[in-house]
This record gives structure tokens, C-alpha cells and sequence, in this order.
């Protein structure tokens, strides 16, 4: 899921990695606990090797723009090719049980803005089945056996159940509205579809803010 989200950053500006490292944290969000850090540039490696991208070191700043001490080295800025661009088409595409996770749902979800409406709805219907399994799961397991579990363990179940249940309705909002050709509407506080209500759920990986 890094390739994807690599090339897809790297579709909107060349960078280099710190930037590359700062965009992912903000496109992903809470979904980047789910990515290690430390496989980006093996990954920006492999790409390359790939022909996906190509890097190339920044002019050096001159003496003038340089901090004394400071190292003039040039960064290597990264930029997709186009076969690259080619490659983020196919993992765009994909709707495969590897788009129902945690991790493969976030970022295809992140990029959903460049991907097609039947794709999207294949991923989103396919998300709702993957959390409805796991909701009756987490039902089974509870009523077998909640009389076993000491209290923490039982909250604790009790909260990935709500949390599941919270995300079915996002889920089936979202899959309404891409049925009715709708998008999410982004107001000027900048959260998809205003002020959440209480029962509303935050997106994969975030846990609700109370109101202040």
C-alpha cells in the first residue's frame, strides 16, 4: 500500500523524502500508524529499480542561501514517470479483498478523489462486508462469552463492537451517496459533511473528539 500511496503523492509534485514522509502523514492520517516509516526508501528503491520514478539531486543551494556550517549537499527530489503513472492506474483500480482492510481501505480511501465511481463503490460495499463480519464476530464472541471476561476485557470488546457498528452506517452513507452521484461535501471547518453527530463514525483509525 506504500507503492500506492508513493505514487499517487508523487502524481501531484515531485518531492523528495522528508516531503514524501510529511504529505503521507498528512493524506493518511490516523491510517499511518498502520505504515512503517522505515520501509519508504526501500520502497522509493524498488520503484525506482521499477522504472516508476526517477530521482535527481536539487541544486545546491549557493553560499549566500546557506546557514555557516551547514552542509550545500543537494536532496534528491523524486518524480514519477510514466510508467509510473501507468502502475498507480492498475493499483487504483484494484478492488480486491486487499482493499477491504484497515490499511488497503484507508488508502484507497485517500485517493478516492482519482478513482472511478463503480471502483469506488466495489471497495466501499466490499469495507461493509468486511466490518459486518467482524461486527457479528465481535456478537458471537460476546454473547459466548462475556460471563468469562473480566470487566476491562469486556469494554474493551464492547468498544470494537460500537466501533464497527458506527462505521457500517458511515459506510452505508457513503455508499448512498455514490449511488446518487453525491460526494462528501467539505465545509470550511474541513470536515467531510460538517459537525459529526454523536453517533456518526469518525474514519477508519480515528477515535471521535468530544465537543468542547
Amino acid at each position: 500500500m506504500l507503492e500506492l500511496a508513493i505514487l499517487g503523492l508523487l502524481q501531484e509534485a515531485s518531492m523528495h523524502g522528508y516531503e514524501l514522509r510529511k504529505e503521507l502523514t498528512a493524506k493518511l492520517g490516523a491510517i499511518r500508524a498502520a505504515i512503517s516509516y522505515g520501509s519508504l526508501y526501500p520502497t522509493l528503491r524498488r520503484l525506482q529499480a521499477a522504472g516508476w520514478i526517477t530521482e535527481a539531486a536539487e541544486t545546491p543551494a549557493t553560499a549566500e542561501e546557506v546557514p555557516a556550517l551547514t552542509s550545500r549537499r543537494g536532496r534528491v527530489v523524486y518524480t514519477i514517470t510514466a510508467e509510473g503513472k501507468e502502475r498507480f492506474a492498475q493499483l487504483i483500480a484494484q478492488t480486491g479483498p486487499e482493499t477491504y482492510g484497515d490499511t488497503g481501505f484507508g488508502v484507497h480511501f485517500a485517493f478516492f478523489s482519482r478513482t472511478d465511481q463503480a471502483t469506488r463503490l466495489r471497495i466501499l460495499e466490499g469495507r461493509r462486508r468486511t466490518i459486518e463480519e467482524r461486527r457479528e464476530g465481535l456478537r458471537d464472541m460476546l454473547g459466548r462469552a462475556a460471563e468469562r471476561l473480566d470487566a476491562y476485557t469486556l469494554e474493551l470488546q464492547r468498544h470494537g463492537l460500537d466501533a464497527c457498528e458506527r462505521e457500517v452506517r458511515w459506510l452505508e452513507e457513503l455508499i448512498a451517496n455514490e449511488r446518487s452521484g453525491r460526494a462528501p461535501t467539505v465545509p470550511q471547518d474541513g470536515t467531510a459533511g460538517g459537525r459529526r453527530e454523536d453517533n456518526s463514525p469518525p474514519p477508519p483509525g480515528e477515535t471521535r473528539k468530544e465537543r468542547p
